[in-house]
């Protein structure tokens, strides 16, 4: 970015096992050859208490964390990530690729755990201060298909991984809603494209945007 040039928000998301974090390395990667200052990260996480956080929502093991709370633990994460991380590498120019942000508990908490969508979209506005990404990337999975690739060569999904295909597709629908209301900010793709093809319709989106 040039001196003095707020930097470029960039969110990735889709259900479980469309590759976000595949094409969020991808993305950084390219942008950095360019000489581009990037910094990924993700969420839930980011901070220290995110990573905290993360742990305590998506491992098993902690005890029943009902849709609320759930919802409340992902927007108390963000806010971290909003104000410790994601807000001063924008004032200094950064390039911010996310792996997943508001529209995933919106999707998630949402749709998929029946609180709301506006309910859970007015929560996490205010926890964001409204921030909101300069382009989101919604890499568009089948359940089915994102199961498969998601379990290839693991042990185990996590507590959100691990939902049925049913509550999958209301996430599915959710995101891809979510992307009709505004489509000059939202790239969709079809996240069953070769990874090559898939970095490369980013890359020269994101490239439209960079000063």
């Amino acid at each position: 970015m040039l001196p003095g040039t707020r930097g470029l928000f960039i969110a990735m998301e889709g259900g479980d096992g469309a590759g976000k974090s595949t094409q969020a390395q991808r993305l950084d990667a390219a942008l950095q050859e360019t000489g581009r200052t990037v910094l990924r990260t993700r969420e839930p996480g980011g901070t220290p208490v995110g990573e905290a956080l993360r742990t305590l929502v998506l491992e098993h093991g902690n005890g029943e964390i009902d849709a609320r709370t759930e919802a409340l633990i992902f927007a108390a994460s963000r806010a971290a990530h909003v104000q410790q991380v994601i807000e001063p590498a924008l004032a200094a120019g950064t390039v911010v690729v996310c792996d997943r942000y508001v529209d995933s508990s919106i999707a998630y908490q949402g749709a998929g755990r029946q609180l709301g969508t506006e309910t859970v979209r007015t929560l996490n506005e205010w926890a964001t201060g409204g921030l909101q990404p300069d382009l989101t990337i919604l890499l568009d999975v089948d359940p089915e298909r994102g199961r498969d690739r998601r379990t290839a060569g693991r042990a185990a999904e996590d507590r959100l991984e691990s939902e049925p295909d049913t509550f999958h597709q209301q996430i599915r629908l959710a995101f891809l809603e979510a992307a009709q209301t505004a489509p000059d900010r939202y790239l969709v793709l079809d996240a069953g494209r070769p990874v090559d093809e898939l970095a490369a319709a980013i890359r020269r989106r994101v490239e439209e945007l960079l000063p």
